[in-house]
């Protein structure tokens, strides 16, 4: 399998595009009846952007960590400006509990990886 980061970075801009339209536009979604389905929400689309991010990227924790959390303290205080949206802390807690899933995703995958029972291509 070829890596090419030109391909997550391409991704990376979509997922950044669609994910930044859903957090700012009037909300229309479905709840299916789960009280705090937004959470659920925030947290995947948080696991997938420090998953696009790190693979575009390779930056350190550290960083990949704090730009997320830029980035989840920027949507807040936006959405605190817009009429139909609120400003949470609850979303903000889902949005690093996201990056902290990557994090602990890419472990259990590596962890894997070393032991041999993945495939090591």
């Amino acid at each position: 399998m070829i890596y090419n980061p030109r391909l997550y970075q391409l991704a990376l801009s979509f997922a950044f595009l669609g994910i930044s339209f859903l957090v700012f536009s009037r909300p229309n979604y479905p709840t299916m009846g789960i009280e705090h389905v937004d959470k659920i929400g925030h947290l995947g689309a948080f696991w997938l952007l420090s998953w696009l991010t790190y693979a575009s990227f390779k930056w350190r924790w550290v960083v990949l960590t704090g730009v997320m959390a830029l980035y989840a303290v920027m949507i807040e205080v936006i959405q605190a400006q817009l009429p139909y949206r609120s400003a949470e802390v609850g979303d903000f807690v889902a949005d690093m509990s996201g990056v902290a899933l990557f994090y602990l995703t890419l472990w259990g995958y590596r962890t894997l990886k070393r032991n041999g029972l993945i495939d090591r291509a």
